[in-house]
C-alpha cells in the first residue's frame, strides 16, 4: 500500500487551503473536538439516562475521561495526533460502537514514521515476535517472547503505548489488533516511538536487544502487519472448494463488497453447499460497521438454510430503549424522509417505514411529555413453522477478532442453527448501545459516531462477543493459511 501523504501533511494542506488552520492550532482543534464529542454524547447516548451496569462504564468516563484526554491535548501537534487523542477519549468508553474517524487519509494499519524492523503477535496470551525485517541486524527471533520495554513490564509498557490510542486492551480481539504496533512509533506523541530496549525470552533464556529504529517502508509495515494479524485478501466474498467441502468466505459486511453477485453464487451452488460433506462459513475479518452488515449476514443464512428454517430461531428483539431528544428524533426522521424517497424501498419496505414512522410519533409523543426515555417492542419471536433442516452436513463457522458488530449479530442466528459449530478465536464485541448516529466534528477533520438506542433485553450481554468452546479453539499462527485449513479439515 502506498501511502501518498501523510495525515499530517493532508490535514496541512487542507488547512491552508482553507485558511483556518496551521500546525500550530492542531491542541485548540483537538480541545474543541473534544469538547464537542463530550456535549454530543451526554447530550444524546442513551447509556447517560438508562440505569443498569451497561452505562456505568459511560458515566464514569464522560467527565473524567475528557479531562484526561484535555491533559493530553497540549502535545497534539499534527492531524495524526489530533485522531489519535480524539480515538483515545472515544475507546475509554469501553463501547466499540461510540467511534471516531479521520475524515483525512489517516494512518493506515501498515503505517508507522519508524520502527524496529520488527514485529509482534498476541498470541496464547504473550506478545510474540512474529516478523523480522531481512537484514535487520541484531534482532530478536521469531517466536521470541517480549517480557518488558525501557524497564517496564510489557503488560504496563503495551497498556501505555497502545491501550485507548491503537485499540481496547481489555478485550482479546483489541490485542490482537494492536500488538503488531507495541514497538512501532506510529506518530503518537502521547505514546512514544520505538523503545530503546526490550528484553525477550528466546527458549529457555531471556536477554536485552537494542531495538534500532529502521526506515519505515510500506511494503514491509504491511508484510510484517499482515505475518502478525490475519488480513483478508482482495476477494472477500467469495466460495470454492477445499478438501472436497465448499468452504464460503465472508470476509467483510460492507455495503460495497459486491453482494449480487456473491448471493448469485450461492443460491447457484445451494445444493453442494447443503450436501452431506459439509461446509465452512468463514467470517474472518467481517467488520460489520454497515448499518446493513446484519441483514447480508441473515441473507446469507436464509439462502445456505431457507427463512422457513431460520426464523423461528432468530434471536428474539425484546424491547428497545429510546432516549427522548430531538437530535436522535430527528435522525429517524431524515431516514423517514430517505426511505420514502425511494421507490423501490417503498415497493418492498413498507413494514419498515411503518415501524419507523411509529418511531417518529413516540418520539413526538415523549419529548412532548418531557420524557427522557421511552421503549418501543421489537420483532415478536416467531414460533417454530416445521420446516425441514435442508442443510445436511456439518457446518464449521471460522471466526477471530475482526468479526465485529453485524457480523456478530449473525452469529447470534448462526449459533442456533443445527450441526453448526464455531471455531477459531474470540471475536470482538459491541455494546447494546446500537444503530449509529455519525456527525462532523468542528475541525471538520474527524467524525464522531455513537449508538443512539438501547437494546436493553439483548440476549447476548453488553460487551460480549462469541468465542469458540475447548477444542474449537485455534492456538495455531492464524496467519498460516495452510495451518488454518488443515485445522479445520480435521474438524470434519
Amino acid at each position: 500500500m502506498q501511502r501518498l501523504l501523510t495525515a499530517s501533511a493532508a490535514v496541512l494542506a487542507l488547512a491552508f487551503a482553507a485558511g483556518s488552520a496551521s500546525a500550530q492550532n492542531f491542541s485548540d482543534l483537538a480541545r474543541q473536538d473534544l469538547q464537542a464529542m463530550h456535549d454530543a454524547l451526554k447530550a444524546n447516548h442513551p447509556a447517560a439516562v438508562v440505569p443498569g451496569a451497561a452505562s456505568e462504564t459511560f458515566r464514569g468516563w464522560i467527565d473524567a475521561g475528557l479531562q484526561d484526554a484535555l491533559s493530553k491535548a497540549g502535545q497534539v501537534n499534527s492531524g495524526e495526533s489530533h485522531a489519535y487523542l480524539l480515538r483515545y477519549y472515544a475507546n475509554g468508553f469501553r463501547d466499540a460502537n461510540i467511534v471516531t474517524s479521520p475524515t483525512f487519509e489517516g494512518a493506515s494499519a501498515f503505517f508507522a514514521t519508524s520502527w524496529p524492523g520488527v514485529a509482534t503477535a498476541w498470541r496464547n496470551g504473550q506478545y510474540v515476535v512474529s516478523y523480522v525485517q531481512p537484514g535487520v541486524r541484531g534482532a530478536p527471533p521469531v517466536g521470541a517472547v517480549v517480557k518488558s520495554c525501557n524497564v517496564q513490564p510489557i503488560a504496563d509498557f503495551a497498556k501505555a503505548k497502545l491501550d485507548g490510542f491503537e485499540g481496547d486492551l481489555t478485550t482479546e480481539a483489541g490485542r490482537v489488533a494492536t500488538a503488531p504496533y507495541l514497538l512501532w512509533n506510529r506518530n503518537n506523541p502521547m505514546a512514544g516511538g520505538v523503545p530503546s530496549t526490550c528484553e525477550f525470552q528466546v527458549g529457555r533464556r531471556t536477554r536485552d536487544y537494542t531495538l534500532s529504529p529502521q526506515p519505515a517502508t510500506a511494503v514491509n509495515l504491511e508484510a510484517a502487519y499482515r505475518a502478525s494479524v490475519f488480513t483478508p485478501g482482495a476477494a472477500k466474498l467469495s466460495i470454492e472448494q477445499i478438501d472436497g467441502r465448499p468452504w464460503v468466505h465472508v470476509n467483510s459486511l460492507a455495503d460495497n463488497a459486491g453482494w449480487d453477485a456473491f448471493f448469485a453464487q450461492v443460491e447457484a451452488q445451494v445444493a453442494a453447499l447443503r450436501g452431506a460433506q459439509g461446509l465452512v462459513i468463514d467470517l474472518r475479518g467481517a467488520e460489520g460497521d454497515s448499518i446493513n452488515a446484519t441483514a447480508r449476514g441473515y441473507g446469507l443464512a436464509n439462502r445456505i438454510w431457507t427463512p422457513e428454517f431460520t426464523v423461528s430461531r432468530q434471536p428474539e428483539a425484546g424491547q428497545i430503549t429510546y432516549r427522548a431528544t430531538t437530535a436522535n428524533r430527528q435522525w429517524f426522521a431524515d431516514t423517514l424522509n430517505r426511505m420514502q424517497s425511494d421507490p423501490r424501498f417503498v415497493q418492498e419496505s413498507g413494514a419498515v417505514i411503518e415501524q419507523t414512522q411509529a418511531i417518529v410519533a413516540a418520539f413526538d409523543a415523549a419529548l412532548a411529555a418531557g420524557q427522557q426515555t421511552f421503549v418501543m417492542p421489537g420483532r415478536p419471536s416467531v414460533a417454530d413453522t416445521g420446516a425441514a433442516n435442508p442443510v445436511q452436513g456439518k457446518v464449521v463457522v471460522l471466526v477471530d477478532g475482526g468479526c465485529t458488530n453485524g457480523c456478530l449479530d449473525t452469529l447470534d442466528l448462526l449459533t442456533r442453527l443445527p450441526n453448526v459449530q464455531l471455531a477459531g478465536s474470540a471475536t470482538a464485541v459491541d455494546s447494546i448501545f446500537i444503530e449509529p448516529t455519525k456527525q462532523r466534528l468542528p475541525s471538520n477533520y474527524s467524525d464522531l459516531s455513537y449508538g443512539h438506542k438501547a437494546w436493553t433485553t439483548r440476549q447476548r450481554g453488553n460487551n460480549q462477543g462469541h468465542v469458540p468452546a475447548q477444542g474449537l479453539a485455534f492456538t495455531g499462527n492464524p496467519t498460516d493459511e495452510v495451518a488454518v485449513r488443515a485445522w479445520v479439515g480435521g474438524l470434519f
